[in-house]
């Protein structure tokens, strides 16, 4: 197998599983479906794309192509998990309490006619923290050079 590839994986699947004792120093309890969810300390996004860019360019060299691809790839992931999926996360959030806010509104004045339906929130940790991004990045970075250093290759 690949083994950037298995490199990036295993790198984000441990990083999900850290999500666990993060979200348990949080919020003082064990939550094993931090494990599965989007966002959250360190971002899964960013190690395993930085892990992938640091063993390429350790493998091939900084001034290869793969190096450039990868490395221009995960500087967009990153881009996109602090800003235009965090922020989409805060706009959920404004959504579900003018949501909230309408219900409360329409039981207090019937003559508003609110169609109600199952209520179905919206996800509102979508993106991260730019301290949860640079987290996983040196994750990655550990995860690259300790993968190059023990690939046989």
């Amino acid at each position: 197998m690949n083994k950037g590839f298995l490199t990036a994986m295993s790198t984000i699947g441990l990083t999900q599983f850290l999500k666990l004792p993060f979200e348990y120093m949080e919020n003082g309890k064990w939550d094993l479906q931090s494990a599965f969810k989007m966002g959250g300390m360190p971002s899964s996004h960013s190690a395993g794309v930085t892990s992938l860019a640091t063993y390429i360019g350790l493998k091939k060299g900084l001034s290869s192509h793969e190096f450039a691809i990868a490395a221009l790839l995960g500087l967009v992931v990153m881009y996109d998990a602090a800003g235009v999926r965090y922020h989409a996360g805060e706009t959920a959030i404004a959504v579900n309490k003018l949501e909230e806010k309408v219900a409360e509104l329409s039981e207090r004045h019937p003559e508003i006619s609110l169609k109600q339906q199952r209520r179905k929130l919206l996800k509102e940790r979508l993106g991260h923290l730019p301290s949860e991004v640079v987290a996983g990045a040196i994750l990655g970075m550990l995860a690259g050079g300790i993968s190059y250093l023990l690939s046989k290759d």
